[in-house]
């Protein structure tokens, strides 16, 4: 579209002159018309805060002109909600505003229906602190007793994005705001890239199916590689990932076209030869085996945080790695729990809409599962699943969380304005595109500052909260802060909805919680799906 205006602005320019040369002065007149267009679209191309404009001069504006129309309009034509729910617009445009450190105050009060069944809300407390006395940097320490090299995380980071799925300039941008805000960005499974490094963000390493960047030729796990990934000294934690909320328990194929030799290289695959992501792990076959590499891994990263990631699907299969935990004494350092709502860039409709257990169930479950075994105290938990404000980084805690991720969220502080073509590789915004043309647009000096200003100003909220609850200290976070309308005329406590279990019930057989015997009964360290698990639901 650049080389399209820049041809445009000439052609207009060369044919007026010559209109006006030949034929009559009186054409000059258009250039009342063409020029102020031509400095407009000059000035779009040379200016660095909107890559939308940068890509697309003069046509780019017309997102902006329709915000001025704002709600209607704006809502229901211009930038359909993601998911049809009104998530999308409300914040979106909180992301915006922090990125750009503008107001994110909304006035005439609440923008949601509180009779709705899906409104949700904390307690505040008469007795509310003043938040400045609170610290603005709440951190977490990950690494349980067998770490030695643990991390002092905070409790919101980036979340999985691979470079490929994003272009090179937002992997840049979202490191960047790491490295300024000092949180992680998970590198997504698509191996760490040159992009990663440039502006030594810790990194949290992230290994799926492909093992890529650590793959032998036959698609196993190589030990050696990954010795030499896991010794950067901006990795700060490796993540298994086994499956993601956008599409659990499906696997993936990068096309021949898209395996260049960037690409490649820096997954360990071939160049231009199409590659298989399996839906299940090659390097282990059982709970066991699982926790196996999680040592294995700990040894060859000298002391790293290891941890896995996971959307919940049968419940018995992750109260069997509990187990597997009890039997082998091997921990991870951290799980992190994805949700059913997960978002991605391309996914079959059945496997985003109808696959995997939401986060708030997930995390909850996860959390008691851990607790019922006594493991909780030496592994964190991570949420991930449209957490985009400070509320929502509120709520995860209340459900167990440790720390939270963030992916969509980020991706608008870098400029996606969610125009659905991230499948497609025309991405307008440059964000998730290999498209050179497109991706140029996104300037990485400005956007890296607009990630680590959502962090911070995201953060505050956080801390405001806090306050206003009347609580000094992220360990006094639970479930019995939080509300759900459950119809119009009744409400219950998170901890009704989601109730917690005792601590070590899970270990004797005459303490296990009614709801979770059957589950406790199809578990096995040895195996995740019994043969006779259907038989048994049908009993």
């Amino acid at each position: 579209m650049r080389q399209l205006f820049i041809a445009f602005s000439i052609i207009v320019i060369i044919l007026i002159a010559s209109l006006s040369y030949f034929i009559s002065p009186y054409f000059l007149l258009l250039c009342i018309i063409f020029l102020p267009l031509i400095f407009l679209g000059t000035y779009d191309l040379l200016q660095k805060k909107h890559a939308l404009m940068r890509n697309f001069p003069l046509l780019g504006r017309s997102r902006y002109i329709f915000e001025w129309f704002r709600p209607k309009i704006y809502q229901y034509f211009v930038e359909p909600d993601y998911d049809g729910r009104p998530f999308s617009r409300i914040n979106r445009s909180l992301v915006y505003a922090r990125a750009k450190n503008e107001t994110s105050t909304t006035p005439f009060g609440t923008q949601m229906n509180v009779y709705d069944e899906s409104y949700e809300w904390m307690n505040h407390s008469i007795a509310a602190l003043d938040h400045h006395k609170i610290d603005h940097d709440p951190r977490v320490l990950i690494g349980g007793p067998d770490c030695l090299q643990p991390y002092s995380a905070s409790i919101f980071n980036v979340s999985a994005m691979s470079f490929g799925s994003l272009s090179s300039n937002a992997i840049e941008a979202l490191n960047g705001g790491a490295a300024i805000g000092g949180f992680a960005h998970n590198t997504g499974e698509g191996g760490i890239s040159s992009y990663h490094n440039k502006h030594n963000g810790d990194l949290i390493y992230q290994i799926g199916t492909g093992y890529f960047g650590c793959r032998t030729d036959d698609g196993n796990f190589d030990p050696q590689l990954f010795e030499k990934r896991a010794a950067q000294p901006n990795v700060k934690m490796i993540e298994i990932k086994l499956s993601q909320g956008a599409k659990p328990g499906h696997g993936g194929i990068l096309p021949a076209s898209k395996a260049t030799p960037e690409i490649a290289e820096i997954r360990n695959i071939v160049a231009g030869k199409a590659v298989l992501s399996p839906p299940f792990h090659k390097a282990f076959n059982s709970p066991i085996g699982l926790l196996n590499l999680v040592k294995e891994m700990r040894i060859l990263s000298k002391g790293k945080p290891i941890g896995f990631k996971l959307c919940i699907g049968h419940k018995s299969e992750f109260l069997s790695i509990c187990k597997a935990m009890i039997k082998t004494g091997i921990t991870p350092d951290f799980i992190s729990i994805d949700g059913g709502e997960g978002g991605t860039g391309a996914a079959p409709v059945e496997f985003s809409n109808s696959v995997g257990m939401p986060y708030k169930d997930g995390l909850s479950f996860a959390y008691n599962a851990l607790e019922g075994f006594g493991l909780k105290e030496k592994i964190k938990l991570i949420a991930s699943g449209k957490i985009v404000s400070g509320f929502d980084i509120y709520r995860s805690l209340a459900l167990g969380a440790d720390a939270c991720y963030s992916a969509r969220a980020m991706m608008m502080a870098v400029g996606c304005i969610q125009a659905l073509e991230c499948n497609k590789n025309t991405c307008p915004t440059g964000v998730a595109t290999q498209n050179p043309s497109l991706t140029k647009g996104l300037n990485v000096d400005d956007k890296k500052f607009r990630v680590a200003n959502y962090h911070k100003e995201t953060i505050h909220s956080f801390i405001e909260l806090m306050a206003a609850s009347g609580i000094p200290d992220l360990d006094m976070i639970n479930r019995s802060f939080i509300y759900s309308r459950i119809s119009p005329d009744k409400i219950a406590r998170y901890d009704q909805l989601y109730p917690y279990i005792e601590e070590g019930c899970l270990l004797n057989e005459d303490t296990i919680p009614k709801s979770y015997k059957i589950h406790m009964d199809l578990s096995d360290p040895e195996i995740f799906m019994k043969h006779a698990m259907l038989q048994k639901l049908h009993l």
